[in-house]
């Protein structure tokens, strides 16, 4: 009789330990789920995921979080940003499965944040969840962000290579790191909601590829051309448009495909660089009619001493007479490659001045 008791007293202590470890899943649709950047979330079971720096965060009590993931090729890297303060890095598998992303956790409010660093080239990643273990309770979402901006821009914007502490300039997508862009430092300074429409070797008028910005500018899954972003969904404060640096090279390699292709045999005139410049603002702003824009360029080789690319902004954003519609010009860096994390802090530095100087909010 003794041993059934204590065998019922081990029974009781497992029942009361595992009510004690509840644990939640919370499906991808979940309205406590905050969703940033162009997601589809029209599927029941999964949210894709496409651009530099889409987001996906969740508040709750629990002492771990897992998150289930799968990406076409693995080849994308996510941060996870652990009650907006620690940081760790995730790569998703090509296979559907758990990762786990933070544990021991002391009680409270915790906040769960997995920032895509990656270009969209390297393939899409599926959501389906989240698994919150220990005592678990999912929280409302954090009060909306008031202001809102929208980037447009190249491998600049993308923070292409920014970790490459080499010098190399490295295509592995484990150095590129758009969360330390000068475009998601400004966002994170104003605590504006960002999205990032942006891709590495594009141009205006011509890329280093067979399609240009004003191509995909209007998509949601970028690889599909039947893919489209329905702009209501989201509507910014502000636009931030650092295009022309891959134009200003790609003008002068009459050997390659694309400008035989864009252009024939001749160049580009200037009438041609700013019309197309203007027309592609004025695609933007049939989207946004309340929006102010920047139409903002550096900090490459194109807004070196005796650049002409400045001035075809200039004259671009003049011949729209639009008031809202502002130029800024971020210095060349004077050197080699992209920019740097310390390169891409002073571009922020300067735009962020910029905004405070002539943008209402």
């Amino acid at each position: 009789m003794k041993k059934l008791s204590n065998l019922l007293l081990v029974f009781s202590i497992l029942f009361v330990a595992c009510t004690n470890e509840k644990k939640v899943i919370v499906n991808c649709l979940n309205p406590a789920i905050e969703y940033s950047g162009r997601i589809d979330t029209t599927s029941t079971n999964c949210a894709r995921l496409f651009w530099s720096g889409s987001s996906i965060k969740i508040n709750f009590e629990g002492e771990s979080i897992k998150a289930k993931l799968k990406d076409d090729k693995g080849d994308n890297y996510y941060n996870v940003i652990i009650d907006e303060d620690s940081i760790v890095l995730l790569r998703p598998d090509t296979i559907v499965k758990y990762h786990l992303l933070a544990e021991n956790l002391p009680k409270g409010k915790h906040t769960i944040e997995i920032f895509k660093r990656t270009e969209w080239d390297r393939g899409t990643s599926s959501f389906y969840g989240f698994e919150i273990g220990g005592n678990a309770k999912i929280l409302p979402k954090s009060e909306k962000q008031k202001r809102k901006i929208e980037f447009y821009g190249n491998s600049i914007t993308a923070g292409y290579a920014v970790e490459d502490t080499s010098g190399a300039d490295s295509p592995d997508s484990t150095f590129t790191n758009h969360y330390l862009s000068y475009a998601a430092l400004t966002a994170r300074h104003f605590d504006a909601k960002h999205h990032c429409i942006c891709k590495s070797g594009i141009g205006i008028t011509i890329s280093w590829f067979p399609f240009e910005m004003p191509d995909i500018y209007d998509r949601l899954n970028p690889a599909e051309a039947e893919s489209k972003w329905d702009f209501s969904l989201y509507s910014p404060n502000l636009l931030v448009v650092n295009l022309f640096q891959n134009d200003s090279w790609l003008v002068n390699r009459p050997k390659r495909a694309e400008f035989k292709t864009n252009f024939g045999s001749k160049p580009p005139s200037q009438e041609f660089l700013i019309n197309a410049y203007q027309q592609f603002i004025s695609q933007l702003r049939s989207h946004y009619p309340d929006a102010q824009i920047i139409c903002m360029l550096g900090n490459m080789d194109a807004t070196q001493i005796g650049s002409k690319w400045p001035e075809y902004i200039k004259d671009a954003v003049a011949g729209l007479k639009d008031e809202r519609i502002f130029t800024h010009f971020v210095p060349y860096k004077e050197t080699a490659g992209h920019p740097s994390v310390s390169e891409q802090e002073v571009m922020a530095e300067s735009l962020i001045r910029f905004i405070d100087e002539n943008i209402k909010w």
